[in-house]
């Protein structure tokens, strides 16, 4: 069950990937007729009212185990979410491409994925591995790979600045994100939407931008829709199975996909820029897929709510209320468990582990100095 659950989780984080990948392409035609602030309001709205929709019907279509709504104590976590990467992480965008040059933007954004699985380690103390990190490192180098077109020329520093500090922010968004992935991926989407939207829209218009024709407004929502909305649904269910540094690695994919998408709908060439690419991202991701990491661990008692089955990890008795069938949602306690088996650091796996040799000589060496 568990190696399963871990590949639903690697395959949602792909599709999620593939999706914002094959949005680019249609944001780029958007680009040259919609202000930058105005674009990413429309998107975010568009993913907020699609998912909106999305949550009331989907219920009625698909026979599945109920998901959780947010508590409020799961609320913090989402409004920093919320504020890192749908706030503060496009403004510091648009004052960093203000000042940047395309090129150098370009490569700057690709270091969100690292952001990402730094913060995950280091601050989170999400459990990784060199073969982890590596992979990483393979995954960030194919996309500085894509996005390089010539030598980059910074006039200053406040641009590259201003855009690493929204790399920074949503790598927070994904790790405050993962705090809540066990409640409903649709509604913390539709509030991620709901109100960045807006955010942007109105911010776009203070700026002095103006509202695009009906017809591309609705071009934009549905792109949102797919790009933004149902991605990151789908990444809110793979944090839940994967971590956010994996998760986040698997994503970093969605340039590479993009460009592919690229080349079949729009008809560009495939360069020796995309080969490479490529080929760093499938070591990157190679190096993930055969991960195998097992060691004996122990979960300490908890109690929560989300959609399950009877696995290793949910042996517990049912009353009279609870729902029936084999996946079902209810609240449940989780007794102390000491056992070994293949896992990755999904929601029932956030113990804490040794740190290797390697990692304790660089920070020995780090602090040396």
């Amino acid at each position: 069950m568990c190696y399963s659950m871990n590949r639903t989780g690697i395959a949602y984080a792909l599709i999620s990937a593939a999706l914002f990948g094959i949005s680019t392409p249609a944001a780029k035609i958007l680009v040259g007729t919609v202000h930058p602030a105005v674009l990413a309001g429309l998107l975010y709205c568009g993913a907020g009212i699609g998912i909106a929709v999305l949550r009331r019907v989907l219920p009625s279509i698909v026979a599945t185990a109920p998901e959780v709504a947010l508590t409020r104590l799961e609320v913090p976590w989402l409004a920093g979410a919320i504020a890192a990467g749908g706030v503060i992480g496009p403004l510091l965008l648009m004052a960093g491409l203000a000042r940047t040059n395309a090129t150098a933007a370009s490569l700057l954004l690709t270091l969100e994925g690292a952001a990402t699985a730094l913060m995950a380690w280091f601050i989170f103390h999400e459990n990784f591995d060199r073969r982890i990190a590596l992979g990483m490192c393979c995954l960030v180098a194919g996309a500085a790979v894509l996005s390089w077109s010539g030598t980059p020329s910074v006039s200053s520093f406040i641009g590259p600045l201003a855009i690493l500090g929204a790399c920074l922010a949503w790598g927070l968004d994904n790790n405050l994100t993962r705090k809540v992935s066990l409640a409903d991926p649709l509604q913390i989407v539709q509030l991620k939407g709901l109100i960045a939207g807006p955010f942007n829209l109105v911010l776009g218009l203070m700026l002095g931008a103006s509202m695009p024709t009906l017809p591309t407004a609705l071009i934009a929502g549905v792109v949102g829709f797919l790009g933004y909305g149902v991605s990151l649904a789908l990444f809110v269910v793979a944090l839940r199975h994967l971590g956010t540094a994996r998760t986040g690695a698997y994503f970093s994919t969605a340039p590479f996909l993009g460009s592919i998408a690229a080349i079949v709908a729009l008809g560009e060439p495939v360069t020796v820029q995309l080969v490479v690419s490529g080929a760093f991202m499938a070591v990157g991701v190679w190096l993930h897929l055969t991960e195998r990491h097992e060691h004996e661990h122990i979960h300490e008692p908890m109690a929560h709510a989300h959609p399950h089955v009877h696995d290793e990890h949910h042996q517990h008795a049912h009353n009279a209320s609870d729902p029936p069938g084999d996946s079902h949602t209810h609240f449940h306690q989780h007794d102390r468990l000491q056992h070994a088996h293949p896992h990755v650091p999904d929601m029932h796996h956030v113990h804490q582990h040794e740190r290797t040799p390697w990692f304790w000589y660089f920070r020995s060496k780090w602090r040396e100095h």
